[in-house]
């Protein structure tokens, strides 16, 4: 009946004036709009990219910073990490989320009325490059995410540009609080699933960004100014209430993804040894809330298990080991997907005065990083905790040690940080897993996945003989 409607409607206005003049504002159904609205793509890019990536966190960076291992088949646990498996292939989760956050970007300098989502998406596109990069290395960047406007088989860029050339991460996340600071009009900021539209804490999360990305380059090049100035401001995240998290709830489809799969998937990951190890080392009560006591413990204890098993070669009993804590499936609303948080920038501040990268009391900074961390966990911190071994100058460590190791602990399902933190840094100490694919080694890098290969032949091969064959013991730039 519509589209007889139409065809009577051209007949009729033929005399007066061409069919073909208004045909396509005639056809258009204006109950489907061919372009987005950008607060729905900000609260779409917001939660898809938290939610998958802390699926991976729990899945495969959990398994790489040991703070899990799987008691079943699994390849990547053995560092075979072109095999991945249930999770371990982050690469279409950065490019499928920087792409839709490019048409907020885009949308938001060419139409008025959303100049208001510029600074969040450039501070978004800042989060997410830096997360790409610092997993991959190079990676296709500046022709990457234009879709139909750019190439589809974009050139690989350096690390280094991503994080200092002109469009790349600090550039983007200077530029992001410029927009904002900028910004004057009234229309507000919808979609906004982090800060509900406060503009001023998009400012914070952007300069807490600065400072998490400063810090990881800081091998390479001259940070401290650029540090001191933001500490001096003050103009960063500093208590839990200004975190960039979302929480999921007890329900799908908004529970943690993982809560979502059947029993045997979720019980396939148990306790590291080198998480129970630390963890009871430290008299750490968080140990409770990640894990449960093993089925088979008569006193409530926890037993963690070395990564990276042959399963075809090892009886494993899963009654033997700790599974995770209920947060993780029965109770996920005290869950969080979590961006950066204020005990990760209180860690990394207390890093960057304990090496002389600024003027602050890097004790007192660790030690209420500690105590954030463990209000963001829900346990309560025991009264001798900092005294004892956690201490920042506990015997037989470094303060640098001990912030890294307490970062670590808490970075829990944090997508692959404690990973990321520990190719920085060498802290804490990974053990050599039971059964390496990768010559007892500890990887370094992500591989480039095999559809690049396929689909961006050629500059994937560049890619690839510049990492020794897409070799996941090639060091990016921050790490050389």
């Amino acid at each position: 009946m519509k589209n007889t409607f139409y065809i009577i409607t051209c007949i009729s206005l033929l005399l007066a004036t061409s069919c073909t003049k208004d045909f396509e504002d005639i056809n258009t159904n204006p109950n489907a709009p061919n372009s987005v609205q950008p607060s729905l793509l900000l609260r779409q890019v917001i939660y898809n990219f938290g939610d998958e990536m802390s699926y991976e966190g729990f899945v495969a960076g959990d398994l790489l910073s040991q703070h899990r291992t799987a008691i079943d088949f699994n390849l990547f646990d053995r560092h075979a990490l072109k095999s991945p498996q249930l999770g371990g292939n982050p690469w279409p989760i950065f490019y499928t989320n920087l792409r839709d956050n490019e048409i907020i970007l885009n949308q938001s300098r060419s139409i008025q009325t959303y100049k208001v989502y510029e600074g969040p998406a450039l501070i978004l596109k800042a989060y997410m490059a830096g997360g790409l990069t610092d997993l991959f290395g190079d990676v296709p960047y500046f022709e990457a995410f234009n879709g139909v406007n750019g190439t589809v088989t974009p050139a690989y860029d350096s690390q280094e540009d991503i994080y200092l050339a002109e469009g790349g991460i600090l550039d983007n996340l200077d530029k992001g609080i410029a927009a904002i600071n900028s910004y004057n009009d009234a229309i507000p900021l919808e979609g906004d699933i982090l800060y509900n539209g406060d503009l001023q804490a998009w400012v914070k999360f952007a300069n807490s960004l600065k400072i998490k990305h400063l810090l990881r380059i800081s091998n390479q090049i001259d940070v401290s100014a650029q540090l001191q100035a933001i500490y001096d401001s003050g103009n960063y995240i500093t208590t839990n209430s200004q975190n960039a998290i979302f929480n999921f709830t007890n329900t799908e489809p908004n529970n943690f993804r993982l809560a979502q799969l059947r029993i045997g998937d979720f019980n396939n990951f148990v306790l590291s040894e080198t998480m129970e190890d630390i963890l009871v080392d430290l008299n750490d009560s968080r140990i409770g809330r990640f894990f449960r006591p093993f089925a088979n413990s008569t006193s409530g204890d926890f037993n963690g298990l070395l990564n990276g098993i042959d399963a075809s070669q090892t009886s494993i009993a899963l009654s033997d080991y700790s599974v995770a804590g209920t947060a993780f499936r029965e109770d996920t609303s005290t869950l969080d997907a979590n961006f950066i948080t204020a005990w990760e920038v209180k860690f990394a501040l207390a890093e960057a005065a304990a090496i002389n990268l600024i003027t602050a009391d890097a004790q007192n900074l660790y030690e209420t990083g500690v105590a954030q961390a463990f209000e963001y966990w829900n346990t309560t911190l025991p009264v001798d905790y900092l005294t004892g071994p956690a201490a920042y100058n506990a015997p037989g460590t470094t303060p640098v040690q001990q912030i890294i190791t307490q970062k670590w602990i808490a970075n829990l399902i944090n997508s692959y940080e404690g990973w990321v933190e520990y190719r920085r840094t060498g802290f804490p100490e990974l053990r050599t897993i039971s059964a390496s694919l990768n010559e007892n080694l500890i990887p370094v890098r992500m591989p480039y996945p095999a559809e690049e290969e396929a689909l961006n032949a050629e500059n994937y091969n560049t890619a690839a003989a510049a990492t020794n064959g897409n070799s996941i013991n090639a060091p990016v730039w921050w790490d050389e």
